[in-house]
C-alpha cells in the first residue's frame, strides 16, 4: 500500500510539473513597459506547430481596432486584431518553442519568436536576427 501511495504521489507530481511547463492554453499578455494586461492570447497546436490567436482585448475602446500598421503585403493589414493569429509556426525544441514568428499589432512589425514556460508563466521573446536583439514579455495564465 505504501508503494502504491508513493507511485501515485510521483505520478501527480509529474502531471503537475508537466502542466506548469505546458505552453498551450490562454495567457494574459502583459505590456513590458506599463505592466498592464492588454489582451488574452490562446496558444494552440496545429499540425505539430504552435500558434497564438488574440481572443480578448481588455480595453473596450480597442476591441474593434484593426491592424492598420501591418505591412501592405501582410494579409492581416486592415483586419480586426480581435481574433487575429499573431504567433505562427513555432516548433518544439526541448522545453522551448522556437523558429516561429510573432506580430506586434501596435506597430505592425513581425519578429522571429520563441516561447517557453517557467514557474507557470509564459516567456515570449520577439527578436530580429539573433535573439540578443529584441524584446521579451512575460504572460500570465488566464482562467
Amino acid at each position: 500500500m505504501k508503494n502504491l501511495l508513493i507511485l501515485i504521489t510521483l505520478a501527480i507530481s509529474c502531471i503537475s510539473a508537466n502542466a506548469q511547463n505546458n505552453i498551450f492554453g490562454k495567457w494574459k499578455t502583459v505590456d513590458d513597459v506599463t505592466g498592464e494586461v492588454k489582451s488574452v492570447v490562446e496558444i494552440y497546436k496545429e499540425s505539430g506547430k504552435a500558434y497564438g490567436k488574440i481572443i480578448d482585448i481588455t480595453d473596450p475602446e480597442e476591441k474593434d481596432s484593426v491592424c492598420d500598421k501591418c505591412d501592405e503585403d501582410d494579409p492581416r493589414k486592415g483586419k480586426k486584431i480581435m481574433g487575429m493569429i499573431i504567433i505562427t509556426g513555432l516548433e518544439q525544441d526541448g522545453k522551448k518553442w522556437d523558429d516561429g514568428k510573432i506580430l506586434d499589432p501596435e506597430n505592425g512589425k513581425v519578429y522571429s519568436c520563441k516561447i517557453w514556460v517557467e514557474d507557470g508563466k509564459l516567456y515570449v521573446r520577439g527578436y530580429i536576427g539573433i535573439s540578443l536583439v529584441g524584446r521579451s514579455q512575460t504572460w500570465l495564465p488566464a482562467q
